[in-house]
C-alpha cells in the first residue's frame, strides 16, 4: 500500500476500569489519517473527558509554531538556558524533518484532539510528563561517558537528513515521532530506556486513570498503546507518580568538578611559584591562555560566528574556565546575538531552516546556539589540554 493512500482506521483499544471505560486511540504524529481518526472517534464516542499525550509546553508549541519570534536569545543565555534551548531545537528539528516527508505537521492529531474536545465542551487533560523533566531525569541518572553518548545521539538526530523510502515512511506513520527519537536514544543507552520510554507509560497511565468521567478517550502515540494497556490495569500509587515527576539533584561530583578544576589550576601556579621552576610560569600562563582561547575561538569559528564573537571567545575562555558560574559559551552566545542579531525572517523561518543541517548555520537564531555549544566545547577541551602542559611546572 502506498503511504499516501488512506489506511483503514484502527479501532481504539477499549479498557474497562470498573464502572469506567478508557478508549486508547493510537496515532502517528505525521499522519493525516490519524488526524481524521481522532476527530471521528471523539465525535462518535462523545466522551466525558479527553486525555492527550502532551504537556503544557508542547501544546503551546502546537498552538503557536511561531513562538520563537518572541525569544530573547541574549536574555535566555544569560539565564543559563542555552543547553535547554539547544535540546528543544534538536527535538523540533527532528520532528519537523519527519513531517516534511508526509506534509503533516508533527502532533497535528494531538492538536485536533484538543480542538475536538473544546468544540464539544469536553474537559482536556494533558497527561504526558514535561519533556524537560524526562531529559533531565535521563541526564542525571547517566554516567559521564554515557552522557557524551546521549548528547551525541541528540545532536546527530538534529543534523542528520535521512533518505526515507515508502517502507520507512509507513513505519514512521505507525509511531510517535517524539517517542521515535527517544527510542533511538534508548537503543544507544539501554539504561536510559526506562526513563525515556517506560516511565512515560507509567506516568501517562496514572494521569489517565485520574481523569474523571465514565467514558474517556486517550489520544497517544501508537508506540505507547502496549505499555499503557499494561499499566492501566494496575493501581499506580501517588508516591510512584510523584517520584516520576521528581528531578534528581546533581551528583556531588558534578557540583565539585566545576570548582575543583580552577582550584587545581590555581594551586599548580601557586605551587610552581614557590616550589617549581619560576622561569616556566610565563610559559604555563601562555599555555593556559592559548589552549583555552584558541580552541574556544576555533569552536566559535566552526559555528560561523561573527569575527567579534571569535575574538571574544579567545579572550573570554581562559577567564571563564576559572569561573564555574560563567561558561565561555554564555559570553560568546550573548556577543553573537548582539553582533549577528537575528532578523525577523530568521525567526519566522527557524523551523523550516532546521529541516536541513545546513539551515542550522544559515539561520541566525540557531547559529547563536551553535556558537554557544562549540565555543563551550572548545574551552572544555582546551582546559584538559592545558593540564597536560601545566604539569611541567614541577
Amino acid at each position: 500500500m502506498n503511504v499516501n493512500e488512506p489506511r483503514p482506521p484502527t479501532p481504539p483499544v477499549e479498557i474497562s476500569l470498573g464502572d469506567r471505560t478508557v478508549f486508547l486511540v493510537g496515532t502517528a504524529h505525521i499522519s493525516q489519517d490519524s488526524v481524521d481518526t481522532v476527530r471521528r472517534t471523539i465525535a462518535e464516542l462523545s466522551p466525558d473527558g479527553v486525555c492527550v499525550e502532551l504537556d503544557a509546553q508542547r501544546l503551546d508549541a502546537l498552538r503557536d509554531p511561531s513562538r520563537w519570534r518572541n525569544l530573547n536569545l541574549g536574555s535566555a543565555l544569560r539565564q543559563g538556558k542555552g543547553t535547554f534551548l539547544l535540546a528543544n531545537l534538536a527535538l523540533s528539528s527532528f520532528q519537523r524533518r519527519m513531517g516534511l516527508h508526509t506534509g503533516v505537521q508533527p502532533g497535528a492529531e494531538l492538536l485536533a484532539a484538543v480542538h475536538a474536545a473544546e468544540e464539544q465542551g469536553v474537559p482536556v487533560t494533558l497527561v504526558d510528563r514535561p519533556i524537560r523533566a524526562t531529559l533531565l531525569r535521563a541526564w542525571r541518572h547517566t554516567g559521564f561517558f554515557k552522557k557524551i553518548s546521549l548528547a551525541s545521539t541528540l545532536l546527530a538526530s538534529a543534523f542528520e537528513s535521512p533518505e526515507l523510502n515508502e517502507a520507512d515512511l509507513a513505519e514512521l506513520q505507525e509511531k510517535d515521532t517524539l517517542s521515535a527519537m527517544l527510542e533511538e536514544v534508548g537503543e544507544a543507552l539501554p539504561a536510559a530506556k526506562r526513563i525515556l520510554i517506560d516511565e512515560r507509560d507509567t506516568y501517562m497511565a496514572a494521569k489517565i486513570r485520574a481523569c474523571s468521567g465514565a467514558r474517556v478517550v486517550a489520544v497517544v502515540g501508537a508506540g505507547h498503546v502496549p505499555g499503557l494497556t499494561r499499566e492501566l490495569q494496575r493501581e499506580i500509587p501517588a508516591t510512584e507518580v510523584a517520584a516520576l515527576d521528581r528531578i534528581p539533584p546533581k551528583p556531588t561530583i558534578s557540583k565539585v568538578i566545576p570548582w575543583l578544576i580552577p582550584a587545581v589550576v590555581v594551586a599548580l601556579f601557586v605551587g610552581g611559584f614557590f616550589f617549581g621552576d619560576t622561569s616556566k610560569l610565563a610559559d604555563a600562563a601562555w599555555a593556559w591562555i592559548l589552549a583555552n582561547g584558541v580552541l574556544a575561538a576555533l569552536g566559535a569559528a566552526i559555528a560561523l560566528g561573527h569575527p567579534l564573537t571569535i575574538a571574544t571567545a579567545f579572550v573570554a575562555a581562559p577567564l571563564t574556565s576559572l569561573n564555574p558560574t560563567v561558561g565561555a559559551g554564555m559570553v560568546t552566545g550573548v556577543v553573537q546575538a548582539w553582533a549577528g542579531k537575528p532578523r525577523v525572517d530568521d525567526l519566522e523561518h527557524l523551523l523550516d531552516d532546521l529541516g536541513h543541517w545546513r539551515g542550522w548555520w544559515r539561520n541566525r537564531v540557531s547559529r547563536v546556539l551553535l556558537v554557544f555549544f562549540f565555543s563551550n566545547l572548545g574551552s572544555s577541551v582546551g582546559t584538559f589540554v592545558a593540564f597536560g602542559w601545566l604539569k611541567n611546572l614541577f
